[in-house]
């Protein structure tokens, strides 16, 4: 039993200068002159007098310090130097931090996903904050096994199923990360292939009626907001491309004069999160698709964006610009969407010209292959998709003037 009791540390005063209390057996508490008070061990190790904190109280009672203590003393008995131990553990804790899941996850999103949409960016974030770092974040990224990873994602599962996949494919990019970078050993992500509910499919909504489509065109042509809106939708519906990749278009990737729109392999990237050719892409322009540019660049034409943000023309249209404007004209993210595009071009291309599947897969940027799997160049079959896209353009013509009564 040491020289101290509760009562005398609680009652301990601060002087002037700094006061100390001895416990014994190097036991001793410090007193501040601004009233701090500070357990610390005195003790010599190697010839040399040496000092290690044990703690500042109330945090640690005079029981935990001599409980510390008492550890202490067993590793100089040992021939073990307490200090350097305390100070091998924080490196080892520092160490432990730099590479916990979070702080792999924050170093991994600060490095890829500067070039992915703002909507892409917003939702992975959301994702890693208020799902994965709360429930993984503080354990190292090396020691996360399939069990600990799939209790996170169920329940994540029991709020939403497509969340919860979702989560489960941005923690694997974040393990196949560490990987790349040395610090992990596997992404344990592989380990739970259908672990998880099936995901709900939900497809784009898409107008395939020749004549409610013949409406729609009607509509947009009748559109009063933003002639930069207007003619985005317009362009959206003659190139069936992503959104993304039409809101934006940059001029110096289009070539009026060959009818041609280049999508370089950075701005495919930015708008096809998985599964989709990430390559450059060639989108033949039909003379329906040039007229409308044409027109289009006497007024944007010095920027950078051929849809330029009402805001700003250092960015882009929003991602609200045409979704909007389709409610303005009374349709519903049910009937139809600017993503809704695709399918529609997918099925009356398909159904109603009778072009062949692969041209239309080609001019939709999705993973073709031929019979050997080698997936076709981005320029091949290009004349038979030029003549596709004024094909299309030339339909479209045909929807809107069979429904307005013969008016184009």
């Amino acid at each position: 039993m040491g020289k101290l009791t509760a009562k005398a540390v609680e009652a301990a005063r601060p002087k002037d200068k700094l006061s100390k209390l001895s416990d014994g057996k190097g036991l001793q508490l410090w007193i501040y002159p601004d009233g701090a008070k500070r357990w610390r061990f005195s003790y010599r190790f190697g010839g040399k007098q040496r000092t290690l904190a044990l703690g500042v109280y109330n945090e640690i009672s005079l029981a935990k310090a001599r409980g510390a203590l008492d550890e202490a003393r067993v590793m100089l008995a040992k021939g073990v130097d307490p200090a350097q131990v305390r100070a091998t553990q924080k490196a080892t804790g520092v160490l432990l931090a730099a590479e916990s899941f979070e702080a792999v996850g924050r170093e991994w999103f600060s490095r890829h996903m500067e070039e992915m949409s703002d909507s892409y960016r917003v939702r992975t974030r959301r994702i890693l904050e208020k799902d994965l770092y709360p429930q993984l974040g503080r354990y190292p990224v090396a020691e996360i096994e399939p069990p600990v990873l799939l209790a996170a994602l169920r329940k994540i599962e029991a709020r939403s199923v497509d969340i919860a996949h979702r989560a489960k494919q941005t923690a694997g990019q974040v393990f196949r990360y560490a990987i790349a970078t040395g610090r992990a050993p596997r992404d344990p992500t592989r380990d739970l292939t259908g672990a998880l509910k099936s995901k709900h499919k939900k497809h784009h909504a898409a107008i395939t009626d020749p004549s409610e489509l013949g409406k729609l065109l009607l509509a947009i042509d009748g559109y009063t907001g933003s002639y930069v809106v207007k003619v985005a939708m317009l362009i959206n519906g003659l190139t069936f491309q992503r959104p993304g990749l039409v809101r934006a278009m940059e001029w110096e990737h289009v070539d009026l004069d060959e009818g041609v729109w280049s999508v370089p392999a950075e701005a495919m990237q930015k708008t096809h999160k998985a599964g989709g050719d990430r390559r450059a892409h060639v989108v033949p322009l039909s003379t329906q698709a040039v007229a409308l540019l044409r027109e289009l660049h006497n007024l944007t034409g010095r920027g950078r964006y051929a849809f330029p943000n009402g805001r700003g023309p250092s960015r882009p249209l929003s991602e609200n610009g045409m979704r909007a404007a389709l409610r303005t004209l009374g349709y519903t993210n049910d009937q139809m969407t600017s993503h809704g595009w695709r399918a529609t071009a997918r099925t009356l291309l398909d159904e109603e010209l009778k072009i062949r599947v692969d041209y239309i897969e080609h001019q939709l940027a999705h993973a073709v292959k031929d019979p050997n799997g080698r997936a076709y160049n981005r320029t091949n079959f290009l004349q038979e998709r030029s003549e596709m896209m004024q094909n299309w353009a030339d339909y479209l013509d045909a929807l809107r003037a069979e429904v307005g009564g013969g008016s184009s």
